[in-house]
């Protein structure tokens, strides 16, 4: 469904989040850095290019992590970039696809930023940000920011609460540990929808019920193939037809026909067996997945991936 009605009930259906869910089958999305940099910064002229080419080939989101400090014992800086910036970049180089967050830590940020910034690229990008929001995993950075790390869980539902009413009201009246708004200041610009689409990610510090009552969606992790058919099937009691998501690395190995080798949240195989484990995903009911591809050439690896597996499930 198309237009005014197919948004009736979902406030936060903006262009973005329909790319993602109000097709039939499975989507796809590719998460930065897409040079493969990690332990650095990347090039971000190569990064933005290659942003292009991947809506060229048909993937359907950009999804930046938000990793404020690089802590070299986690060996993985996040791309480098801040993800606000880097988004914004790509919506200007890009036209449809959709531009996520995987994941906001919200603890260690501000509520009327965050909502002022997620704003901002949506309404500069016509609509296309889905927020990805998590508690954070990185030990040194809670004393970095002084924040109680025990009080993780508070702070990610005191600031999804006021995101919502910075973004649904004017002058909103809304207060938590983070701070008071008294109704005397409005929060601008607000959305191209009524709110903007939330995935908490991994527990994010809450129970499921938490997360399907308050989140749009649900964003997690690689899990074995028994595993993942039973958060799903209890995501589907508790959160009915709201989306799933995982991410998911991938390393194409040089035989199509390779059967896989584990990695670390992902897979080395060949092309012909992540052809039949998308089309698995697919069945299981997930609805989107956020592949890190990993490999000495990945501008090849994406074409690999669009050409040999996708839309082929």
């Amino acid at each position: 469904m198309t237009g005014p009605d197919a948004n009736r009930g979902r406030p936060h259906a903006n262009a973005g989040f329909r790319r993602l869910f109000d097709g039939d089958g499975l989507t796809v999305g590719l998460g930065f850095p897409l040079t493969g940099v990690r332990r650095e910064t990347p090039d971000p002229t190569e990064e933005l290019r290659l942003a292009e080419r991947a809506e060229a080939l048909g993937f359907d989101a950009l999804w930046a992590r938000d990793v404020p400090t690089y802590w070299p014992r986690f060996g993985d800086a996040g791309g480098a970039f801040d993800p606000w910036a880097l988004l914004s970049h790509a919506a200007a180089r890009t036209e449809t696809i959709a531009l996520g967050t995987s994941s906001v830590v919200l603890p260690l940020r501000h509520p009327i930023h965050l909502a002022k910034s997620a704003a901002t690229v949506d309404r500069l990008s016509d609509g296309r940000v889905v927020l990805g929001v998590a508690s954070g995993d990185r030990d040194p950075e809670y004393p970095a920011f002084g924040v109680d790390p025990e009080r993780r869980g508070e702070m990610v539902r005191d600031r999804i609460a006021a995101m919502r009413a910075c973004w649904s009201e004017s002058f909103p009246e809304v207060d938590g540990e983070w701070g008071d708004l008294d109704g005397d200041l409005d929060v601008l610009p607000k959305p191209t929808t009524e709110t903007l689409p939330v995935l908490p990610t991994g527990n994010a510090r809450q129970s499921t019920e938490w997360i399907a009552d308050h989140g749009d969606g649900w964003l997690f992790y690689h899990l074995p193939d028994e595993t993942l058919r039973s958060y799903v099937a209890e995501w589907r009691e508790l959160a009915g037809e709201k989306p799933f998501c995982i991410a998911l690395g991938v390393e194409f190995a040089d035989d199509p026909a390779a059967e896989p080798e584990q990695l670390h949240l992902g897979y080395r195989a060949g092309a012909d067996w992540f052809r039949d484990y998308f089309g698995r995903l697919e069945s299981v009911g997930v609805d989107h997945v956020i592949v890190g591809l990993r490999g000495d050439d990945p501008e090849a690896a994406m074409e690999r991936f669009a050409t040999s597996v996708a839309g082929e499930w």
